[in-house]
């Protein structure tokens, strides 16, 4: 049977060591039957990947960390529009609890994206998670868009890769305090930064 799960919002200054530990725990845990490289940023007590994020939500029941979502706001280029965003990633969620859901977390986090004024979340997905991020959309305004190439930096300069990265993800849109109907259109992404 599962645990009851609170959730905790907390500003990234917040954040103890401690918590910070817990969390790099969490996702190399989340994050390591994925890939080995998927694990890596985890290492030591960084608790985020890319971007660092603003806000976290954070799940947790009985047995620690059951579940977390990042908020960073940004401003993206849609095609030529610069776009502000509240972007939600860096979303995991335990093994045990998988059934709580991305639809969970968002929910969780709508007023806090509705509190900050931003007009859209925004986030991408690899494009093998689709059907699960479908049935999540089928309750809500969410909208997924394809065909739409991502651009973002890597967190650390390298000198054996290039600066940035370009993806064919699938985009996540979700009308905050706009409607859907006033994303800008474009079929390229500018993240100016890393992903989150």
């Amino acid at each position: 049977m599962r645990s009851k799960v609170r959730w905790r919002l907390c500003w990234e200054n917040e954040l103890e060591l401690v918590e910070h530990v817990e969390l790099a725990d969490f996702f190399r845990m989340t994050y390591g039957p994925t890939g080995a490289f998927n694990a890596k940023p985890f290492e030591g007590s960084r608790s985020w990947a890319g971007a660092r994020p603003e806000l976290r939500l954070i799940g947790y029941d009985a047995n620690g960390v059951a579940a977390h979502m990042g908020l960073l706001r940004r401003f993206i280029k849609v095609g030529t529009t610069d776009q502000l965003v509240g972007e939600l990633g860096l979303y995991g969620v335990r093994r045990d609890l998988e059934g709580l859901g991305l639809g969970h977390s968002i929910h969780a986090m709508l007023p806090v994206l509705q509190e900050l004024a931003v007009p859209f979340a925004f986030g991408t997905v690899r494009p093998a998670l689709q059907k699960h991020v479908e049935r999540f959309g089928r309750h809500g305004p969410l909208t997924i868009l394809s065909g739409i190439r991502v651009r973002s930096t890597l967190p650390e300069a390298r000198l054996d890769k290039p600066p940035t990265r370009i993806e064919d993800a699938l985009v996540i849109v979700l009308p905050i305090g706009r409607s859907m109907s006033d994303w800008p259109t474009g079929t390229t992404i500018d993240r100016n930064g890393p992903e989150l």
